[in-house]
C-alpha cells in the first residue's frame, strides 16, 4: 500500500454510494484518508446493550435505526416521531413527542448513538425523547481500537444497573466528518488497515526537522497515530497543534513566495506632487484625521517604489477609508503616463454592491467638484460620467458602448463600479491603481481579472470595514502590508448600544419616536425578507422585512413614512428607495442586512436589529455603523429572540467593546475563526482556522516561512515542503 494509491485499489468492494461519499469528502487516495482527521472523539465505554437495558434507567446505546416514521398519538393526537433501534442483542422502540421532524432526519440503516431514559416496562419499554446523533459506532463492532487490537471484554458492572458494559478502561474513539454512504466506523477501520500496512511511515514530513525540534512538535508519523488513535487527550492535542502549524506554515510559504515574486514586478510610476495632494485633502468638507494622513503617507510611499503596492487598509466603521481612497486616487489620476505629454494614469474602484458603488460615485463627485478630473460609474444597470457636458456640477447617463470607448481611450481617469468593472469588454489604456472595497466579498477571480486589466501589475489597495483579528490578518493577508485606520473623525459621539428582551421592546420604540420628532430617521433590520413557509417544518422562524414593516406601520408608528429594502428588489427599486431615504422622504427603513456595508445616511441616528442573535458580532457592528455617520448621538438596539448563555455573552461583547477591533477579537474567541473569516471561502481546514486563535503559533509559522524563503526562494533544499506549499496554493483562495 502506497500513499498515492487510489482508495479503490485497497477497498475493491466499495459500493457506488460509498465512492460518491468519499469523493464528496475529498478522499481519493490513501494519503487523503490519513489526512481526513476526526472532528471529535467519543468515550465509547461504558455503554450498554439493548438486552441489558433496565426500565427507568439512563442509558447510552449504539445501534442501527429501523423503520423511522411519523404518526399521531392515539389519545392526544399529538404528532410524534418513532423508530426502532437495533443492535446484536435485540431492538427497542424510540419515541419523540411533538417532534415529527426528527423522523425526517433519520433513514433505515443509519448507525447512531442514542442517550436517554427507558420508559415503560417489559415488551412495552421504549426510549423517551432520546438524544440521537450519527455515530457509526456500536459496542460489538467498535470496541477494538487501533491501539488495542485484541478488543474489549464484556461483563456485568455494579454501577451500571446490572447491564452489560465494557470492563476495559474508557478509550477515545475518533468521530470523522461523514457523508451519506460513509460512516465514522467505516473510516476508522479503513485508517486502521492503512496503519497495519505501515503506509503512514512512508509519507515524507514536509516540516524541516529543526523547526519541529524548535517548537516541540511531533513528527508526521507520530502525529498521524496521535490524531487518529489517541490514548489520552494530550496526544490528540499535540497532533492537532502540529497539523495546524503545518497548514499555516505551508500557507505562509505560499504568501512569502508570492511576495518575493511581487517585488520583482515593475509598476507604472506615479507622480507624487505633495503640495497638490495637500491642497486636495484641504478641500475635503472635514479635517483629515491623523490616522487618515498616516494611511495616505504610507500609500504615497508605496507609489514611489519601483514595484506595485499590495496594501490592506483596515478601518472601523465611519473612520474615513473612502477619503483615503479619494486622496490617493487623485495622485494617480493627475499623473502623466511615462513617455507621454498628455493623458493620465487610471484608477479602478471595485465595490461589492450597486448601492455602494453609486454612493461612492456621489462621494467622489463631491470631493472632485473643484478639480477637472473625469469620474465614471459602471454597474449592471447603467453607466454615468462626471462632469456632464451640459451641466458641469452634475453627472450624465451614457450608453455602455460610449462609456467603454472613453475608458479605453483613457479619457475617464477614475472608474467606480461593481462586478461590471472586471468584464473583458471594459479595457483601460493606462491602468495603474486598483482599489477593492470590502475585499473579502470578492473571490480570487475578481481580483485577478482586475489586476490583469493593465499591461503591468497595478498598485492594489484592498479595504475593509470588517475588523480582522491580528492572527487572521497575518495569516490570510500575509502578502499584504497592513495599515490601520484606528481613529474616528473629531466630534463623533460613541454610539449607545442596548440589548433589550421582548418585555423592554417599548423602550426602543420610545427612542425611535423621540428621534423622529427631532427630524431624524431610523433603520429596522430583520433576518428574513418574507414570512416563513408554514408547510416547511425546519424553516427559519424569524421576523421578516415585509411583515414587520406592515406591523410597525399599523401598530407602532402609524404616522411615520415606512418603506422596505431587500436583496430581491430590482436595482432601480433599491436605488429609488435609497434616494428617498437619503432625501428624508422615508422616516423608517425596514431592511435586511443589504444595508450592512457602506450605506451612508448621516440623518439616520437609531437602528433596531431584530433577531440579533442570528447575526455575527462583526455583522452586528457593521449594521450598527449605519448610524455612526454624523456628530449627532446615535443609538443601537439589539433585539434578540432568544437569550441563551451564548447569546448573552455575545450581546455583552457588543455593548462593552470599545471598537470594532476589540469586537473582532471577541468574535474570534466566541465563534471561532472559521465562522469569522469563512473557512470554506478561504479553503483552509477547520483545524487550521481554529488554530488562528493562537497568535504565537501564527507568528512563529510566519517568521519561519519568511526566513526559509529568503534563504532559499525556490525551496531547493526542501522539495517535500515545496510540493506541500504548491498543493496548498492551488487549493486555497487567499484574496
Amino acid at each position: 500500500m502506497n500513499p498515492q494509491d487510489p482508495l479503490e485499489k485497497h477497498f475493491p468492494r466499495m459500493k457506488v454510494e460509498q465512492k460518491r461519499a468519499l469523493a464528496k469528502l475529498g478522499i481519493k487516495t490513501v494519503r487523503d484518508l490519513l489526512y481526513h482527521f476526526p472532528s471529535r472523539y467519543e468515550n465509547a465505554g461504558p455503554t450498554g446493550t439493548i438486552a441489558g437495558a433496565v426500565a427507568g434507567g439512563e442509558v447510552t446505546l449504539y445501534g442501527t435505526v429501523r423503520k423511522p416514521e411519523v404518526r399521531k398519538a392515539w389519545k392526544s393526537r399529538r404528532p410524534l416521531a418513532e423508530a426502532w433501534l437495533e443492535d446484536n442483542s435485540g431492538k427497542i422502540k424510540m419515541m419523540w413527542f411533538s417532534q415529527p421532524y426528527i423522523a425526517k432526519s433519520l433513514h433505515d440503516g443509519m448507525q447512531v448513538k442514542v442517550s436517554g431514559r427507558i420508559a415503560g416496562e417489559g415488551a412495552k419499554a421504549y426510549l423517551a425523547n432520546p438524544e440521537i446523533t450519527k455515530a457509526g459506532l456500536d459496542p460489538e463492532a467498535v470496541h477494538t481500537s487501533l491501539f488495542n487490537p485484541d478488543g474489549w471484554t464484556l461483563g456485568v458492572h455494579p454501577s451500571a444497573g446490572g447491564h452489560l458494559v465494557s470492563t476495559r478502561e474508557a478509550e477515545l474513539y475518533p468521530m470523522y466528518p461523514e457523508s451519506m454512504g460513509i460512516s465514522s466506523l467505516w473510516l476508522m477501520h479503513a485508517v486502521r488497515k492503512a496503519f497495519e500496512a505501515g503506509v503512514h511511515e512512508t509519507i515524507e514530513d514536509p516540516i524541516p526537522a529543526d523547526i519541529l525540534a524548535r517548537y516541540k512538535l511531533p513528527s508526521l508519523v507520530t502525529a498521524l497515530v496521535f490524531v487518529h488513535a489517541p490514548k489520552k487527550l494530550a496526544d490528540k492535542e499535540a497532533a492537532r497543534k502540529r497539523f495546524a502549524f503545518e497548514e499555516i506554515f505551508a500557507l505562509q510559504i505560499v504568501m512569502q513566495k508570492r511576495r518575493q515574486e511581487h517585488l520583482r514586478e515593475e509598476a507604472l510610476p506615479v507622480s507624487v506632487d505633495k503640495k497638490s495632494l495637500a491642497d486636495f485633502i484641504a478641500s475635503f468638507p472635514f479635517p483629515a484625521t491623523a490616522a487618515q494622513r498616516h494611511a495616505i503617507d504610507a500609500i504615497v510611499a508605496d507609489f514611489e517604489k519601483k514595484y506595485p503596492m499590495l496594501r490592506l487598509l483596515e478601518g472601523d466603521v465611519g473612520s474615513g477609508k473612502t477619503a483615503v481612497a479619494a486622496a490617493t486616487a487623485y495622485l494617480v489620476a493627475t499623473s502623466v503616463p511615462r513617455g507621454r505629454i498628455a493623458g493620465t494614469l487610471q484608477v479602478a474602484y471595485l465595490c461589492p454592491t450597486e448601492i455602494l458603488a453609486k454612493q461612492h460615485f456621489s462621494t467622489f463627485v463631491s470631493y472632485f467638484k473643484k478639480h477637472p478630473i473625469s469620474i465614471g460609474l459602471i454597474t449592471g444597470s447603467e453607466c454615468r460620467v462626471f462632469p456632464s457636458r451640459v451641466r458641469y456640477e452634475e453627472s450624465a447617463k451614457i450608453s455602455k458602448p460610449a462609456f467603454r470607448k472613453r475608458v479605453a481611450e483613457g479619457t475617464i481617469p477614475i472608474v467606480i463600479g461593481t462586478h461590471a468593472l472586471v468584464e473583458k469588454s471594459l479595457a483601460f489604456k493606462y491602468f495603474a491603481y486598483a482599489i477593492i472595497d470590502e475585499q473579502h466579498r470578492f473571490g480570487t477571480m475578481h481580483r485577478q481579472k482586475l489586476a490583469s486589466k493593465g499591461v503591468v501589475a497595478p498598485h492594489l489597495l484592498s479595504m475593509t470595514a470588517t475588523p480582522i483579528p491580528r492572527t487572521l490578518a497575518l495569516t490570510l493577508y500575509g502578502d499584504l502590508d497592513l495599515t490601520l485606520l484606528d481613529q474616528m473623525p473629531s466630534g463623533r459621539k460613541p454610539i449607545i448600544t442596548e440589548v433589550l428582551g421582548p418585555e423592554k421592546r417599548e423602550l426602543a420604540y420610545t427612542r425611535v419616536r423621540s428621534e423622529l420628532a427631532k427630524g431624524r430617521q431610523a433603520y429596522v433590520i430583520c433576518p428574513r425578507i418574507d414570512e416563513p413557509d408554514p408547510a416547511r417544518e425546519l424553516a427559519l422562524q424569524a421576523k421578516s422585512v415585509k411583515a414587520e414593516a406592515a406591523r410597525l406601520q399599523k401598530e407602532i408608528f402609524p404616522n411615520a413614512v415606512i418603506d422596505i429594502l431587500h436583496s430581491k428588489m430590482r436595482p432601480a427599486e433599491k436605488e429609488a428607495v435609497m434616494k428617498r431615504f437619503e432625501q428624508g422622504a422615508i422616516n423608517i427603513l425596514v431592511a435586511t442586512s443589504v444595508v450592512e456595508v457602506g450605506v451612508n445616511v448621516p440623518n439616520a441616528t437609531v437602528i433596531l436589529i431584530e433577531g440579533a442573535e442570528r447575526f455575527g458580532l462583526a455583522q452586528l457592528h457593521q449594521l450598527r455603523g449605519r448610524v455612526i455617520r454624523s456628530n449627532n448621538q446615535a443609538y443601537c438596539f439589539a433585539l434578540p429572540e432568544s437569550f441563551g448563555p451564548a447569546t448573552k455573552e455575545r450581546m455583552k461583547a457588543l455593548t462593552t467593546a470599545k471598537d470594532g477591533f476589540e469586537l473582532a477579537e471577541y468574535d474570534l474567541a466566541l465563534r471561532g475563526a472559521g465562522e469569522l473569516a469563512g473557512g470554506r471561502q478561504w479553503g483552509i481546514s477547520d483545524l487550521a482556522m481554529e488554530a488562528l486563535k493562537n497568535l504565537k503559533l501564527v507568528e512563529a509559522a510566519r517568521a519561519e516561512a519568511a526566513a526559509l524563503v529568503a534563504a532559499d526562494p525556490e525551496l531547493k533544499k526542501y522539495p517535500v515542503l515545496a510540493r506541500r506549499a504548491l498543493s496548498f496554493g492551488t487549493e486555497t483562495h487567499l484574496e
